[in-house]
């Protein structure tokens, strides 16, 4: 087994680096990380709970802010752990209509989950960030979406759908995570949807996100809380 990473901080210093590369070669005014135009200009949006950590790292180094995005997904009416769909924060939501449309799930079903799960995701919300509402602190803005690692790809997929199709305006989305499956269709997913994708890493033989880090322990909720805290103003 290749142990790549030695912890979350680790992934996250690897990837800021990789981030500064490509901004120095498309954003050449912000290449300064001290430059004041980064606050106005970046937000690095990550995925709870283990995104948090490398968004801290990559929000740290350029000096900008670092917020999350919770999506949940819509289970099928007979296995709640089958997915046919995720909802985001404002009601924003997307369904496999190949899977809908062979278990015959009806719309109102779909409407009431969606209802059910945006209070969830609000509940959430309101305790790591004080709000479930994001205002417009996305629009204009250059996204960077962070995870600790793509397995089934579900939850980024849906986060980045909804900053590509829905109503946050921003300037540019760039996906960036440690390790992701070789292969996998979920990448040519997320280069559809994004400016750019940067993964460090894709090896062929993947089980889990987890094998890759020597440490890889589960994030608590007092974690999160403090890192947002440090955020929210």
């Amino acid at each position: 087994m290749i142990v790549l990473f030695n912890d979350r901080i680790h992934a996250g210093e690897e990837l800021a680096n990789a981030l500064k590369e490509y901004l120095m070669q498309t954003e050449g005014d912000l290449a300064e990380l001290n430059n004041t135009k980064i606050k106005q200009s970046l937000i690095v949006l990550a995925i709870p709970r283990g995104g948090i950590i490398l968004g801290d790292v990559i929000a740290s180094k350029f000096h900008c802010k670092l917020d999350m995005v919770i999506s949940k997904k819509i289970g099928a009416p007979s296995n709640k752990e089958l997915a046919i769909g995720a909802v985001m924060p404002d009601g924003f939501y997307f369904i496999n209509k190949k899977i809908v449309d062979m278990l015959n799930i009806s719309q109102k079903y779909i409407q009431d989950e969606v209802q059910f799960q945006m209070k969830e995701i609000e509940r959430r919300l309101k305790e790591f960030r004080g709000s479930s509402i994001y205002d417009n602190e996305l629009e204009g803005k250059i996204v960077i979406l962070v995870d600790d690692g793509i397995a089934t790809g579900a939850t980024i997929i849906a986060a980045a759908r909804w900053l590509n199709e829905g109503k946050q305006k921003c300037k540019k989305l760039i996906i960036a995570v440690p390790v992701a499956p070789a292969g996998d269709e979920t990448i040519d997913k997320l280069n559809q949807l994004a400016g750019k994708v940067i993964i460090l890493y894709t090896p062929s033989e993947f089980t889990a996100v987890g094998q890759f880090y020597k440490k890889f322990d589960q994030v608590s909720d007092e974690e999160v809380k403090a890192i947002m805290k440090k955020y929210i103003s």
